[in-house]
């Protein structure tokens, strides 16, 4: 699966003196620019926000990279050999569409950087999960004393690869629908897709639009590639057929026993691949949860084709803590369990959060609406939840269809939420926050969403 010399080479001499323009100047944007004006490109960069809210800028400064924010100006676009998109940019900004009208080439980033990597690629996609999976393979093979890159949509971008001089033997790449929009010819030789539920809806059109954009993943994968999908998720399920023939498939499942592929049943999980079984006890994972083993599982699968052996994926995966604000337990007050899941910014997160939880739970939800329909969630309220504290701009909408299901609040601020759930809650409870919703309507991200939280949560004792 590598790419020979000579198409490295073409693609280097094809940028030079090419009129190429970067749009969006968050981390991704930033070092395109940087390695196009490397490769010997005319560049220009644009983005929406004014200068002094763009982090990093500074390091287009003095590189002749013509730079303009505050706007989009359409003479760039129209003047573009090349135009690629950072990921935060929708396609549909009308200087794109008049761009993609007069027949300018658009890619994403990862595009991009695929035309000079010659090392195989691990692509990890899917709704939820994708984070959490990506680090733990990157631990996994690294461990195993392989030399990993891991970035991508989290991280460094790949374009950073492409511009360090120490090579890798994998590079491991969490990979969005959004970067997934803008490509050509990318190829993983190995891509997982963890799930597909409604996300990002006030993006596309629709949901069926948001899975065409997951399932490019798989687009230019051929004869000796691997494709690990989650057979227990009912949309990837119906649209995978066609693949068969195609590539190789290995299908992880939470629910059934498969005579070829990996999957999980009473605390174990089961590799059966090729005449292989190998069994992985499960009892001294940090990690918890149905979504954290099927995360696991597709971790076995991927380094299990990369050569490491069982005893190591057991030692590295034991060893993993897991990552902040998913599903991170904060602290226990007074028999009750606080979980910090802030980075669950969609409804299939929620659903997977609830799923794991087999006390009786105080949720905390909402914020920026994503455009979900969150009547799918009646029936896990209905079991699992006790008292619903809704807050941010979805919370009406979310009361709407969710308040006949349990007791619900209405709240104005996380410090509101937490001290609600608080007095209500009893030992053996959990307070979860897991929105369902983006934090951008009161917070910078989802990270300080739930560093809030926990800072919340370690001063309710200081409150009785």
């Amino acid at each position: 699966m590598k790419q020979s010399i000579a198409t490295k080479q073409q693609t280097e001499i094809a940028l030079r003196g090419k009129k190429v323009l970067v749009v969006g100047l968050a981390k991704t944007g930033i070092s395109t620019a940087r390695f196009l004006k490397h490769q010997g490109a005319s560049v220009t960069a644009t983005d929406i926000l004014p200068a002094s809210r763009i982090k990093g800028i500074d390091a287009l400064h003095n590189t002749d990279v013509e730079i303009e924010t505050g706007r989009h100006s359409l003479k760039h676009f129209l003047n573009a050999d090349l135009i690629v998109v950072s990921p935060g940019i929708s396609p549909d900004i009308e200087p794109l569409r008049e761009a993609r009208g007069k027949g300018i080439e658009i890619i994403s980033e990862i595009e991009l950087a695929f035309n000079f990597i010659e090392e195989p690629i691990l692509a990890i996609a899917g709704t939820n999960g994708k984070t959490t999976t990506t680090t733990l393979i990157g631990k996994v093979l690294g461990d195993a004393g392989k030399r990993v890159f891991v970035g991508g949509n989290i991280g460094l971008p790949l374009i950073e690869y492409v511009m360090a001089d120490k090579k890798a033997d994998y590079l491991v790449a969490e990979v969005s629908s959004f970067q997934l929009e803008g490509i050509r010819r990318f190829r993983p030789h190995i891509a997982i897709l963890l799930n597909i539920t409604e996300d990002h809806l006030d993006r596309y059109a629709s949901f069926d639009e948001y899975i065409v954009a997951k399932l490019r993943l798989f687009e230019n994968m051929d004869k000796g590639d691997f494709a690990i999908i989650n057979i227990d998720d009912p949309t990837i399920k119906s649209r995978i057929s066609n693949l068969e023939s195609q590539i190789s498939i290995l299908p992880f499942s939470s629910s059934t026993a498969l005579k070829q592929g990996i999957y999980y049943k009473n605390g174990r999980i089961i590799y059966a691949v090729e005449g292989v079984e190998e069994c992985y006890a499960t009892g001294n994972f940090k990690l918890k949860g149905i979504h954290n083993m099927e995360n696991i599982m597709a971790a076995i699968v991927a380094a299990r084709i990369c050569g490491v052996s069982k005893d190591k994926i057991l030692k590295s995966i034991e060893e993993f803590n897991g990552l902040p604000h998913r599903m991170e337990f904060v602290k226990e007050i007074n028999g009750v369990a606080y979980y910090n899941d802030s980075k669950g910014t969609n409804i299939g997160a929620l659903q997977k959060s609830l799923v794991g939880m087999n006390s009786p739970v105080i949720l905390i939800a909402g914020g920026k609406d994503k455009g979900g329909d969150y009547r799918v969630l009646k029936d896990l309220i209905r079991k699992k939840v006790k008292l619903l504290i809704l807050l941010g701009e979805a919370k009406n909408k979310m009361k709407d269809a969710l308040g006949d299901c349990t007791e619900t609040r209405l709240v104005e601020s996380l410090s509101e939420a937490v001290t609600v759930a608080a007095k209500r809650a009893a030992a053996g409870d959990v307070v979860l926050l897991s929105p369902a919703c983006s934090s951008f309507d009161m917070f910078k991200n989802y990270e300080e969403r739930g560093e809030l939280f926990r800072r919340e949560v370690m001063g309710v004792e200081g409150r009785g």
